[in-house]
């Protein structure tokens, strides 16, 4: 699973014009799932999520954490995160999870964040969206689960 966070000020995500998920602050979560990712996987990225610290503390350090602060994540997926281009110029897809896994396991991460008490905002799986928002910092971070060493 590959997660790009973004810290933001407020985020919302549009389809046809309408908001269908909107956060004060906290994180925009842009979300791939992969080949082999499962419901382990997809938990503890939500975990990773809620429990990175990058937001700052009194002394301005990254000390805190989206639980620490009260922050919400706007989940958006993105089979994009995903794109092989190194073979031309149109990006291949190939390594991104089936589509119907893929929706399953993005609302296991959203719905493993509620379960941490974190309010999530979300996007449609597989809408053409329109994302607005203001990144804090700005501040963005790459998770990528095969990276890690650890789901």
């Amino acid at each position: 699973m590959r997660l790009l966070l973004q810290r933001a000020s407020r985020a919302e995500v549009r389809v046809d014009g309408r908001v269908t998920g909107r956060i004060d602050a906290g994180l925009v979560a842009l979300v791939g799932v992969g080949h082999g990712d499962n419901v382990e996987v997809a938990r503890a990225m939500a975990r990773r999520t809620a429990e990175l610290r990058i937001f700052p503390d009194d002394e301005g350090r990254t000390n805190r954490s989206l639980l620490d602060v009260g922050g919400a994540v706007l989940a958006v997926s993105q089979l994009t995160l995903y794109a092989d281009t190194s073979r031309g110029r149109r990006p291949s897809f190939l390594r991104a999870a089936d589509p119907e896994v893929a929706q399953r396991l993005y609302e296991v991460y959203a719905a493993a964040l509620e379960e941490l008490g974190v309010q999530v905002g979300r996007g449609v799986f597989g809408a053409v969206m329109q994302v607005d928002l203001t990144n804090e910092g700005p501040f963005t971070i790459w998770l990528d689960s095969a990276e890690s060493g650890r789901p």
